[in-house]
C-alpha cells in the first residue's frame, strides 16, 4: 500500500466578465481532511484561457505525483483532453484537423506536461446547479477577476493577432 499513489480531488472554474476581459480562475483541492484553495486572474483574457488555467494551478500545486479525480464545468476543458484534442494539437505544431492554429497553445503546453506527471481522469460537471465545490471555485473565480491589481495575461492574444486570411 505505501506505493500507491496519492488520490487528490481537484476542482476548478474559470471566468470572465466580459469575455475576453478581466477574468479569474479558481481551485480546491481536497485530500482526507486537507483542504487547499488558489486563485488568481488577469485584467485581460478569456474565459477558455481561464478554464485551463484553473486545473493547471491546483495540479502546480502537488508536490509529488498523484492520481487526481479533477472536475471542470468546462466542456472545452474537459473534451480537449479527455478526447484527445489537445495531445493531437500538440503533435501536428498547434494545429487543429482544419489547419487552423489551435488556441492557448502556451496554457495546453503546460497542463498537458502536467498530465504526464499525474494520473488525471477529467469529470465534466453542470455549472451552478449546488455542487459545493464548483459553486465555490466559481466565487473564488469571481472574486479574482473583480480585483484592482491585476496584470495582463502575457499569453493572450487577441483576434487581431491572428495570421490574416491570405
Amino acid at each position: 500500500m505505501a506505493n500507491e499513489p496519492t488520490t487528490v480531488t481537484l476542482y476548478t472554474d474559470g471566468g470572465c466578465d466580459p469575455n475576453p476581459g478581466p477574468g479569474g480562475y479558481g481551485a480546491v483541492l481536497l485530500y482526507g481532511k486537507h483542504r487547499r484553495e488558489l486563485s488568481g486572474g488577469y485584467c485581460l483574457t478569456t474565459n477558455n484561457r481561464m478554464e485551463i488555467l484553473a486545473a493547471i494551478s491546483g495540479l502546480e500545486a502537488l508536490k509529488k505525483p498523484c492520481t487526481v479525480e479533477l472536475y471542470s464545468d468546462s466542456r472545452y476543458l474537459v473534451d480537449a483532453v479527455m478526447k484527445g484534442w489537445a495531445a493531437s494539437w500538440r503533435a501536428k505544431g498547434w494545429r487543429k484537423g482544419d489547419k487552423k492554429p489551435a488556441k492557448n497553445p502556451d496554457l495546453w503546453d503546460r497542463l498537458l506536461d502536467l498530465l504526464d506527471k499525474h494520473e488525471v481522469t477529467f469529470h465534466w460537471v453542470p455549472s451552478h446547479t449546488g455542487i459545493p465545490e464548483n459553486e465555490r471555485c466559481d466565487e473564488l473565480a469571481t472574486l479574482a477577476l473583480r480585483r484592482d491589481d491585476l496584470e495582463p495575461d502575457p499569453g493572450y492574444e487577441t483576434d487581431e493577432d491572428e495570421d490574416p486570411p491570405w
